[in-house]
């Protein structure tokens, strides 16, 4: 259960940091493919504005007439309105002179119409996002003025037309809507095979990291049991050597029952019944009993070791000889080592090495 709740709150986090991620790619995504798709429009828009009012300014400095050259203006807009859209000339009153529409003609333009206010008006592809984004997607109306707006104006040399060129928002707003489309289809698409495969990829790992962890949990549980199973002996121990000692007062004949030690310039036997245990510091030898009493001896632990009865001491390690009443508990220690806790207490620690370890268990009959 907590294996799944895991994976669940991972693929919950990863589907969250994705998500943040993801809709500010979005965002810049849309914004840039959206400027790049109105640039295009401007700068098409503007030559082919100022081509067009260059081709009228030079026939009417041909002395054309502008009824002639209405008539033509008209016949050659007329169907030209393209899905992005369009020509039309307007009069400096604002009157439409030509139209893709001829019922447009003569109508007044209206001042909605456009995004531009003048022939000076530079409409740059940043305030043209901006216009359209602060515009309403819903067209109050369906005619072809509603629907376009002016974005860039020529003034027609030897006249008083003004050509403007015309853009379809409602296509652009649909290319818009198009590309966030797409976007948003590859994003989700994309943050589904990130999460899933990034849950798959934790599964296996985690997999894999749970198996070595229940390993060493297993050897682990082997050690506690073994050390658990090592305590019990002591117990066993300490009361069978309490009861042989009681019952058999006349085994070992050849093991020391009590050391002659010196506390300053006081000689005092101490019975080995009472040794807690027996310790080397700086070359000299301290005997410490179980009322935390200690004193120094002569000998040195070579020498004790054979003359203590083997079945009460054990020697641990070049530095300690530790009866088994002392012993409080065994832990383990580093690898593989062992480590005796005593009563009373000790300062240094009483650490049995690896090599070591097997003839104490030996010792204690296990």
């Amino acid at each position: 259960m907590r294996k799944d709740r895991l994976y669940f709150l991972t693929f919950l986090s990863i589907a969250v940091v994705y998500g943040i991620i993801a809709t500010l790619a979005f965002n810049y995504l849309v914004k840039e493919s959206t400027l790049k798709l109105l640039e295009t429009h401007l700068v098409f828009s503007k030559k082919e504005a100022k081509s067009f009012s260059t081709l009228l300014s030079h026939q009417l400095s041909q002395n054309i007439s502008k009824d002639s050259l209405t008539h033509n203006i008209q016949q050659s807009l007329n169907g030209t309105d393209l899905d992005m859209g369009f020509l039309s000339i307007y009069d400096w009153s604002g009157k439409v002179v030509a139209h893709p529409d001829i019922k447009n003609v003569g109508l007044l333009a209206s001042p909605n119409n456009s995004y531009v206010s003048s022939v000076n008006d530079d409409l740059t592809p940043s305030a043209f996002y901006d216009l359209l984004s602060s515009e309403s997607d819903t067209l109050a109306s369906e005619t072809i003025e509603k629907q376009s707006k002016v974005i860039t104006l020529s003034s027609i040399l030897n006249s008083d037309w003004i050509l403007a060129a015309h853009v379809r928002t409602d296509n652009i707003k649909n290319q818009i809507q198009d590309f966030k489309s797409k976007f948003l289809t590859v994003f989700l698409i994309m943050g589904l095979f990130i999460v899933i495969a990034a849950v798959v990829i934790l599964r296996i790992f985690g997999s894999s990291y749970e198996k070595t962890l229940e390993l060493k949990n297993e050897k682990l549980e082997d050690e506690v049991i073994n050390l658990s199973k090592l305590n019990r002996a002591v117990d066993k121990y300490q009361q069978k050597v309490s009861e042989e000692s009681t019952n058999t007062e006349t085994e070992h004949n050849t093991s020391k029952k009590r050391l002659l030690t010196y506390v300053r310039n006081e000689l005092v036997p101490v019975p080995t019944n009472d040794i807690a245990y027996i310790y080397t510091e700086n070359t000299i030898t301290y005997v410490v009993c179980n009322d935390t009493k200690r004193s120094t001896s002569n000998l040195s632990l070579d020498e004790l070791s054979t003359q203590l009865d083997e079945l009460v001491f054990f020697r641990a390690n070049r530095q300690f000889i530790i009866s088994i009443a002392s012993i409080e508990k065994i832990v383990k220690y580093g690898n593989n080592q062992l480590k005796i806790l005593v009563s009373p207490d000790s300062e240094a620690s009483i650490i049995i090495s690896k090599n070591k370890a097997a003839q104490f268990k030996k010792w204690l009959n296990i």
